[in-house]
């Protein structure tokens, strides 16, 4: 038996990652280069070329179809997509059908905003980062269009039993399947062994679509008796060639102009009991439940739970920000987009956009073993004067545009906020390029019959 090598992806429990994580590079990764290698990239071109593999509709605007057909869904949140089918959805075409409101599936929403930006005619995109070209030979990197909580969010309604089987009756699991069929199979594929193939996964604790994508891809570049040892996990990732995504925000944005006196300390809405990081909720409910100028609230954003939550955040002065079934949530964006400062409970949290934004700038971060201190976290927040909050509140301001997805276009398709998440989520992949190029130029040099161990060089 070969050794046994260190995994592909470092865990999101190690490194405490969003629960949107913008998977690419599916195989074995090289060093970083030189940072006058990078520079040199940056400066000679300041677009990213992508090609769109070339999937069936089926996989990716068909399951809107599928979606906004269905009559049986009653589900906690899908009260506004069922007014939706009643009274918008008769007025559109199929080719314009929005991504659903339901709050559970649109945070989940970044691969049909990024999709839509690249099939906006080139006439009309406007700022894109991005530019599509027809032959994936001249590009950069290879987008796969596949809408993957889509298409598990339909087997949850269609057939929950089967949900997590590897069985025909898993639609979910068979359109997986295609995907990585068609995928592995592509002359893109063939050239780069898959190493400038984008996929985006989101919800990837609740949703494991994508554990049967990667346990797949990875069995098809293992040829020894290790390979179950090298099996990809929900757990594993690697910052050196992966690039975190934000969630979708679900509350309205809160322009500085019209904000206003703040009552409240600390506020808090959400599920007290949830799995994983969310014991630290747990405590933290316990210790914070009864302080005066803190609240705590149980709820779910539906349509009564979203009001509830922007008179919450919008009347005080500091959110928390507990990992809960991730160590991060949309959330954190909504307490954004409401000026609320937001208080992110954390040992290690790796977050979107770094190195373009500095968090520290309008958010308050603890370390979990003092913000389990009796008193500690009210103690430490009331330290803050008012100019304190409203330099935060500033900054808050100036980085709210960069969250946001939604372009108002029918279909998502047309050009999209310059600003705004789509085009930095390209800017964060085009700055691994020259990373990209090298793991393709050493597995081109390598002698044939000599493997090259994985490894991602995760800290």
């Amino acid at each position: 038996m070969a050794p046994k090598t260190p995994p592909l992806f470092l865990t999101l429990t190690l490194l405490s990652l969003l629960s949107f994580v913008f998977f690419y590079l599916n195989s074995s990764t090289a060093p970083p280069p030189s940072t006058n290698a990078r520079n040199a990239l940056t400066s000679s071109q300041d677009f990213i070329k992508v090609y769109i593999s070339p999937l069936p509709r089926s996989l990716n605007y068909g399951l809107l179809d599928k979606y906004w057909a269905l009559t049986s869904d009653t589900r906690v949140g899908s009260e506004v997509d069922n007014e939706i089918r009643k009274t918008l959805l008769p007025k559109l075409s199929k080719k314009s059908l929005p991504y659903p409101e339901n709050p559970i599936i649109k945070q989940y929403s970044a691969e049909y905003w990024i999709l839509g930006d690249l099939s906006t005619p080139e006439e009309l995109k406007g700022e894109s980062f991005a530019k599509r070209v027809l032959d994936y030979r001249d590009a950069d990197v290879i987008f796969v269009p596949f809408f993957a909580t889509l298409s598990a969010e339909l087997q949850l309604v269609v057939n929950k039993g089967v949900f997590r089987k590897r069985v025909e009756e898993n639609e979910d699991y068979m359109r997986q399947k295609m995907v990585i069929d068609l995928v592995k199979n592509s002359e893109a594929w063939q050239k780069s062994g898959g190493r400038d193939h984008v996929f985006v996964l989101t919800d990837v604790v609740n949703d494991e679509k994508c554990w049967n994508i990667y346990d797949d891809v990875l069995d098809s570049k293992t040829s020894n008796d290790s390979s179950s040892d090298l099996m990809i996990h929900h757990t594993q990732v690697s910052l050196l060639k992966d690039v975190i995504v934000p969630y979708t925000y679900l509350l309205p944005r809160l322009h500085l102009s019209k904000n206003q006196k703040r009552d409240t300390l600390l506020y808090f809405k959400g599920a007290k009991h949830r799995h994983r990081g969310g014991i630290v909720r747990e405590k933290l409910w316990d210790l914070l439940i009864n302080v005066p100028g803190v609240v705590m609230e149980e709820g779910f954003p539906n349509a009564t739970g979203k009001e509830q939550s922007i008179r919450g955040m919008r009347k005080s002065d500091f959110c928390l920000h507990p990992a809960g079934d991730t160590p991060t949530s949309c959330r954190l964006f909504d307490a954004i987009q409401s000026l609320c400062i937001p208080v992110i409970v954390s040992d290690n949290i790796e977050l979107p956009f770094e190195g373009i934004l500095d968090y520290s700038e309008f958010s308050v971060f603890v370390a979990v073993s003092d913000a389990l201190r009796p008193n500690w976290l009210v103690n430490h927040l009331r330290s803050y004067s008012s100019e304190q909050k409203d330099r935060y509140r500033q900054n808050m301001a100036r980085v709210q545009p960069i969250f946001q997805y939604d372009n108002d276009h029918p279909g998502g398709i047309g050009p999209i906020p310059p600003d705004g998440a789509v085009n930095h989520i390209w800017k964060k992949v085009h700055q691994k390029l020259p990373m990209i190029r090298e793991a393709i130029t050493r597995e081109r040099r390598k002698p044939p019959g000599v493997s090259v161990p994985l490894r991602c060089h995760c800290t």
